[in-house]
């Protein structure tokens, strides 16, 4: 039923019982693929703009370095995996890649990294429940 499952992913607690649902629906579905976004959404620092051998959008190392366990963790359980890394505002990033690519399910915790931003802005899971065509599974 769910074979196309947006998993986002930002390293934080709720993000890997996430994923560790995830998991668990790809396995019960045949064929189900899991596409992991990972949306980078601060602005670069002095150095890295001003370092001439980084380009422009190349994704820095401490960002990957946040996903690596969920990408282990779904690697571990053989399940085939896309790694998507958006610059841009989580929520909307979210919903656009969701809403683009026709996946079946996403899949997100329900609190990321960024405390601050949840308080002034609201969550990014509330924006993506309400904005996305699919079946959304929010996380605690």
């Amino acid at each position: 039923m769910f074979k196309r499952i947006l998993l986002a992913g930002d390293g934080s607690p709720h993000s890997l019982r996430a994923t560790d649902k995830a998991i668990d629906i790809a396995r019960k579905t045949p064929g189900a693929i899991v596409t992991l976004i990972h949306v980078i959404d601060d602005i670069p620092v002095r150095s890295e703009v001003i370092e001439t051998e980084i380009p422009c959008r190349t994704v820095p190392e401490h960002r990957k370095a946040q996903v690596a366990s969920t990408e282990e963790k779904v690697t571990l359980a053989n399940i085939p995996l896309v790694v998507k890394y958006i610059y841009g505002e989580p929520g909307t990033a979210i919903v656009r890649e969701a809403t683009t690519e026709s996946y079946d399910l996403v899949v997100i915790g329900s609190r990321g990294l960024n405390q601050f931003q949840q308080m002034v802005l609201g969550s990014v899971s509330h924006k993506v429940a309400k904005r996305v065509p699919c079946p959304v599974l929010i996380v605690k």
